[in-house]
């Protein structure tokens, strides 16, 4: 990103100075560095989580291949969408957010269960590490 990217935002970079000489800067600094641990560790959770989602849609994407069922599942994404979006709004998220989730897993999901019915319901071919 260049700094006409970044529009009226001033530059945010705290020196220790800064700190040392404000001590509500300081504070602030401090509160920052604990939020983005947080932070940090929710992304760490969440993709820990996507690994699992994706191990339990690859099974799901054998048993389809085996069966002769197609990728695509219309009444599941119908209900996987008014599900989702009950469950942003309960959390406190906006639905959107939630939709664009998943928009996002449904489509690899069956990106991925494409692979394995080519494949003939071989899931090795998802394998990342191959």
């Amino acid at each position: 990103m260049n700094d006409s990217e970044h529009g009226d935002w001033q530059d945010t970079t705290i020196d220790s100075r800064q700190a040392q000489e404000h001590p509500e800067v300081a504070q602030a600094v401090q509160k920052i560095k604990a939020l983005r641990q947080s932070i940090d560790n929710v992304d760490t959770a969440i993709v820990s989580l996507l690994a699992e989602r994706f191990k339990f849609t690859s099974e799901v994407g054998v048993l389809k291949a085996q069966a002769g069922f197609a990728p695509a599942d219309w009444k599941r994404e119908d209900a996987q969408i008014q599900r989702l979006h009950r469950v942003a709004q309960e959390a406190g998220l906006d639905p959107e957010i939630a939709e664009m989730y998943r928009e996002f897993v449904v489509t690899e999901a069956k990106k991925r269960h494409q692979r394995i019915a080519d494949a003939g319901g071989d899931p090795g071919v998802l394998d990342v590490f191959a």
